[in-house]
């Protein structure tokens, strides 16, 4: 007789979207919009937000906006999803400082990525995560993102992270799909696609979902690509995530980054976004029509 063991539910749900942080026209948080942006992105299917992340421009946003972001976004999607804040920086006492005020603030848990700039060591990169996270109850999201911060998180550092009990989950940016599947094979740590033209492929082999910017545009059709594989259907999946392709590369491998791209399909829309915060620069008229055309054919599909 063959026996089976469950597969641990994911710890925030499965569609998660890294959200875009609206602006009113004059630059200042527009937490109206966040709300309204937030339920919409419930509605269509995503079962958490992740907020003040790399596409919430979480350099340009100070830390009261930060919190009151989280504050106005659980008060918009109340139990409905969960929200994890995005609380990192490159100081491990300041994001110490705003993991609590996000556990405050009544976030689910905290994401939290790799020291930046200073290019720890990875004894150091270890000791700065556990630090945080021993200073709250929340749980934590460890984002690995070289080509930003200049660091890895490498994988046998990943394993020794993983007997934290409060550190349960990975956004993965690394582009090492072996050193992922590493540690996925080790450990019971909850791996989210960071990147979309890997929603499928991670999740075929033992991860929990993604974390997408893409998801700001289109949460439905990404959801899908899930609930196909789920349903067994795989051929549908790959077609779907085959589908998803063209918006992907439009918005994340133009040559600007996802927040700006995601803002400027957003306003051309009609929803919350606004502005971005300089030293970002808004995309231009071209660039916008570009991605409503990618837009609209992947609805159309």
């Amino acid at each position: 007789m063959t026996t089976t063991t469950a597969t641990p539910a994911p710890p925030f749900g499965r569609a998660l979207c890294a959200m875009i942080t609206p602006f009113t026209d004059s630059g200042a948080l527009d937490l109206d919009g966040a709300q309204r942006l937030a339920d919409l992105l419930v509605t269509e299917g995503c079962d958490g937000l992740v907020l003040s992340g790399t596409t919430g421009e979480s350099p340009t946003t100070t830390d009261a906006e930060k919190s009151a972001l989280v504050r106005a976004v659980r008060e918009a999607v109340g139990e409905r999803a969960s929200i994890v804040a995005g609380v990192g920086t490159a100081d491990t006492r300041h994001t110490v400082e705003l993991t609590l005020a996000a556990e405050k603030a009544g976030a689910d848990g905290v994401l939290v990525v790799t020291p930046y700039y200073s290019r720890p060591p990875q004894d150091a990169v270890e000791e700065h995560f556990r630090t945080v996270a021993d200073a709250s109850e929340l749980p934590v999201v460890l984002y690995d993102i070289p080509g930003r911060t200049g660091t890895r998180i490498e994988p046998d550092t990943m394993l020794r992270l993983a007997a934290h009990p409060r550190i349960v989950a990975v956004k993965d940016c690394s582009y090492d799909f072996l050193g992922t599947q590493k540690v996925l094979s080790r450990t019971e740590l909850a791996y989210y696609a960071g990147c979309e033209e890997h929603i499928l492929a991670l999740y075929a082999v033992g991860g929990s979902g993604y974390i997408s910017t893409v998801a700001n545009l289109v949460p439905r059709q990404l959801r899908s690509i899930l609930d196909a594989f789920d349903a067994g259907d795989t051929a549908r999946a790959a077609r779907l995530q085959q589908q998803a392709t063209e918006l992907i590369e439009s918005t994340m491998a133009a040559g600007l980054p996802g927040t700006v791209t995601v803002k400027a399909l957003l306003n051309d829309l009609g929803r919350p976004a606004g502005p971005v915060r300089a030293p970002l620069r808004p995309a231009g008229r071209e660039t916008a029509d570009g991605l409503r055309s990618a837009y609209e054919r992947l609805r159309a599909a």
